[in-house]
């Protein structure tokens, strides 16, 4: 029988830890939204990303189990920080078991709250208060529908030279159809996609990796 793509490449990517495991197995378990887990290639990704990287402030919007909150955390020097948001307070303690099982509880802050309240408590405490550095790299996971107001809330707080990268911006290809199905999720990726594509303040490229990545450098 022929394995399909996504079963060689995970075969012929690093395994997940043990820590990455637990969360998988978790999520499986105590959530009904499995379909959202980062999962392995993709983790592995990230974690080589910040390593290439070498981010010192990581900003992430959707924490979802924490499994690419570890990945992103692992890779993080050793005075890096994560800092990372998550609207749904029932998963908390899976959250915070997962980053003390991957050791990484003293680099994470998860925030429990809506994101786009804790962003802006974020800009006022980076751009008014000065009490925060900006952030090096951003990674957006989070509600689809929101994906251009998290661009527009976020990028004041990215250093320039700094990196947005967010995921399913192919959505299962609906981004691609023609006519464009007018659902509010698809409308708020094409519509991301569109703003990073047009703005002479980044240069971007999006990956195919699993359900596809825009990886966005702030250039100004």
């Amino acid at each position: 029988m022929m394995k399909s793509i996504g079963e060689y490449i995970e075969e012929h990517s690093t395994r997940e830890t043990e820590a990455l495991e637990w969360i998988g197995k978790q999520t499986h378990i105590r959530t009904n939204h499995a379909r959202m887990l980062t999962g392995a290639v993709q983790g592995r990704f990230l974690k080589m990303l910040v390593e290439a990287t070498a981010p010192r402030r990581i900003l992430e919007i959707g924490t979802f189990t924490g499994y690419s909150a570890v990945c992103l955390a692992m890779a993080l020097p050793g005075d890096g920080h994560l800092d990372t948001l998550e609207i749904n307070d029932e998963l908390e303690d899976l959250i915070l078991e997962g980053f003390r099982r991957a050791g990484v509880e003293d680099r994470v802050s998860l925030v429990i709250g809506d994101a786009k309240e804790s962003l802006a408590r974020l800009r006022k405490e980076i751009l008014e208060d000065g009490n925060r550095p900006m952030y090096d790299l951003v990674y957006i996971d989070a509600n689809k529908r929101e994906y251009p107001e998290y661009y527009r809330l976020v990028f004041d707080i990215v250093r320039p030279g700094g990196y947005i990268l967010a995921d399913n911006v192919l959505w299962d290809g609906k981004v691609c159809q023609d006519p464009l199905p007018q659902d509010r999720q698809t409308l708020g990726i094409a519509g991301f996609n569109d703003m990073a594509a047009a703005d002479p303040r980044v240069e971007s490229v999006i990956i195919p990796v699993r359900d596809g990545l825009n990886f966005i450098r702030k250039i100004r």
